[in-house]
């Protein structure tokens, strides 16, 4: 029977990755009370299925099993199966993870497929792929299913007490909050430094051993160690050698797209040359703003010039109409992972001139033996500029100009492939996170458009996303959908700060407060401090989690902390300052016990320790916006610059406050403490050159 003979309930669902599914012989529920009403009802197990559409191994179990009618005759018979997409429920993933941890003493992934009781949820048993016939060491799925099936029905007591012990483990994860007498101190941020060296790749860059992740957070936090050491007797170069070290062996491996532009999910080997092929939206938002960073801080062109063509490849590829930004591309065209990407060295030679293949080969690795499977390559920095061009005797201009004539020809054939598909969800938490990267590189950059492109996207969110005084996580073909979490508030909040760096807009800045009371009313742990994953009154899961430490994303309460602490000094909310405090108290035995894994927490952390700088320019808009391009172009991470024109705003009083001047004044405030008004742009320079922390 043909996939499209079969359509199941997903057919009705917004999310891509689940109508990729409704063609499947297996009778699947999206998540809800329909499917845990029937589950209840027959006593049969519910099967769990959570991933999302870019992933290569959750194409390839789907092929193997879900579109096989006899696994799915098995599997509609002896169990109630749900489909989920991770990324519009990142809930249920995040719970169901941390039960398979717990279940497998091993890290999950995805596809994640797990095994819940009947009629309350919790999980006794799972596991990520499995394949449909016995493999390194793994059952076929049909046999897994019937004896999972069986044990049920024969041992049920057994288990329950079994997935009962695993919901209270969860419940058991978090530590008691640093009581009011524990100082907070810099100690995890000196721990962090440390390990950080002891994990570093110093040949090939990154921390850790392969698969290697980029973990923009990780590089962000070594070039602000080298940052804050700068000015001082001993600068810490090992710091800024451990993160220039690793974006470079990024961009110049195949993580980065060498032709296209953007970055690939993670690095199958430590030389970050080979990637699973999935292009994620949250991975190029953030490592668009750290290259940016980089390339203020260092003046490495290469740095520079990766934040441009990702912040284009965001554009071309990603940018939806209206302004916000689609999820992801798969790994896989035509279901081949990483097709669409590698080259035969025979057409890449038929495309180009002969001078364009000499130097396309020898840049770019085709004269090397193939890296990749079935005698293919996918293409790296084999051979630096300058070598090149003196080997061949040539200029580096001539050099750089043949290999953009080449990849403009290359990127036109490439046009021509099936290409991957395209997952067109827009989730409130990563556009956020794109909104912050193009405005970080609109003004370290100084690319004014892509300060537009932010700006777009935030007003689709607002227009599309907001509704009745509470945010929407996703939506897709013009439906929003499902109350948003933590992360979608905090990390929008961020983005508007940020944003409001580069155009100032007091609507804006109302609205990143507003989203700030939301999480305070509905987010916050009163008792223990910090903010759950879930908002009150959210439907009723084995537990509510409540999660400190950076994952594929900055951790929410990370960035909680950060932005708490910002809105609480430019707006003079002490109670944004004191929920900050107590996020940190909440996450302080953890930040102890490993500070790698909480990078986020770190930076507030660290802006807790020593206020972040503030400056408030008030004045024409025109004379002022001269003064804020003077400071924009440099690397400064604790200091914020709002220029807010005289004309017709509503302010928050703590800006109001701060009254203009006919030629431009500036306020430059270091946690609650602002200068008196500085009348110049050079009074203002002195001012902040009596702070090398404010200077940059």
């Amino acid at each position: 029977m043909s996939q499209q003979a079969h359509r199941n309930r997903l057919a009705a669902e917004t999310s891509p990755y689940l109508r990729q599914h409704a063609g499947n012989p297996v009778d699947w529920y999206p998540w809800g009370e329909e499917a845990l009403a029937l589950a209840r009802r027959e006593r049969r197990p519910i099967l769990l299925s959570i991933g999302y559409a870019a992933c290569h191994w959750c194409h390839v179990m789907a092929h193997e099993s879900f579109e096989d009618e006899a696994t799915a005759a098995l599997m509609n018979t002896r169990f109630v199966n749900i489909k989920v997409d991770r990324e519009e429920r990142p809930d249920l993933d995040r719970l169901y993870q941390l039960a398979h941890q717990l279940i497998a003493r091993r890290g999950g992934g995805w596809p994640l497929t797990m095994f819940l009781m009947h009629d309350d949820q919790r999980p006794f048993f799972g596991g990520t792929y499995f394949p449909p016939v016995p493999r390194h060491g793994m059952p076929a799925f049909s046999t897994l299913l019937n004896h999972v099936a069986d044990y049920y029905r024969d041992h049920e007591a057994e288990l329950r007490a079994t997935a009962g012990a695993v919901v209270q483990a969860l419940g058991e994860l978090q530590s008691p909050p640093a009581a009011g007498a524990v100082t907070l101190d810099a100690a995890p941020l000196q721990s962090c430094r440390a390990q950080l060296e002891r994990s570093f790749d110093a040949e090939w860059g990154g921390f850790g051993p392969a698969p290697k992740f980029p973990h923009a957070p990780l590089v962000q936090r070594s070039l602000r160690d080298w940052w804050q050491s700068a000015h001082g007797q001993a600068p810490d170069l090992k710091a800024l050698y451990m993160a220039t070290l690793t974006l470079t062996r990024m961009a110049e491996g195949g993580l980065f797209d060498q032709l296209g532009g953007g970055f690939y999910r993670y690095s199958v080997d430590g030389r970050w040359e080979i990637p699973h092929f999935e292009k994620m939206l949250y991975d190029n938002a953030l490592l668009l703003g750290t290259y940016a960073e980089a390339a203020a801080a260092t003046g490495e062109p290469l740095f520079a010039r990766v934040a441009h063509r990702t912040a284009d490849w965001m554009r071309d590829e990603l940018r939806a109409p209206g302004g916000a930004f689609y999820s992801s591309l798969d790994a896989d065209a035509a279901g081949v992972e990483g097709s669409y990407y590698v080259w035969q060295p025979a057409e890449v030679r038929q495309a180009l001139s002969g001078d364009e293949y000499a130097v396309f080969a020898a840049r770019h690795g085709l004269d090397l033996p193939p890296n990749f499977e079935g005698h293919a390559h996918h293409l790296i920095v084999a051979t630096g500029l300058e070598p090149l061009a003196a080997t061949l005797g040539s200029s580096v201009a001539a050099i750089d100009a043949l290999l953009a004539s080449a990849r403009g020809k290359l990127m036109a054939l490439r046009a021509r492939r099936i290409r991957p598909g395209r997952d067109e969800k827009i989730l409130t938490s990563w556009n956020a996170l794109a909104i912050r990267g193009l405005a970080t590189a609109a003004r370290l950059l100084e690319r004014d458009e892509l300060a537009q492109h932010a700006a777009d996207a935030l007003a689709f969110l607002r227009q599309h996303h907001w509704r009745d005084g509470r945010l929407l996580a996703t939506s897709a073909g013009g439906e929003a959908r499902l109350a948003a979490y933590l992360d979608d508030h905090v990390f929008l909040a961020d983005a508007i700060l940020e944003l409001s760096a580069v155009r100032f807009d007091a609507d804006a800045l109302r609205f990143g407060a507003r989203l700030l009371d939301v999480v305070l009313e509905h987010f916050a742990d009163p008792e223990r401090g910090g903010f759950y994953f879930t908002a009150a009154g959210h439907e009723a899961l084995i537990a509510r989690p409540k999660s400190f430490g950076d994952e594929a994303l900055p951790a929410g309460n990370g960035i909680a902390a950060s932005v708490l602490q910002r809105y609480g000094f430019l707006l003079g909310e002490t109670r944004y300052l004191d929920a900050a405090e107590r996020t940190l108290r909440a996450a302080w035995a953890q930040l102890n016990e490993y500070p790698p894994g909480h990078a986020s927490l770190l930076q507030a952390l660290e802006e807790w320790l020593s206020p972040p700088v503030i400056v408030i320019l008030r004045g024409p808009a025109a004379r002022i916006d001269g003064w804020r391009r003077a400071l924009a172009p440099v690397y400064a991470p604790r200091r914020s610059v709002l220029a807010v024109p005289d004309h017709g705003m509503d302010l928050p009083p703590a800006l109001a406050s701060k009254p203009p001047q006919a030629d431009g004044v500036a306020y430059v405030c270091r946690g609650s403490q602002c200068s008196p008004p500085l009348a110049s742009l050079a009074e203002l320079l002195r001012e902040l050159g009596r702070d090398p922390a404010a200077a940059g």
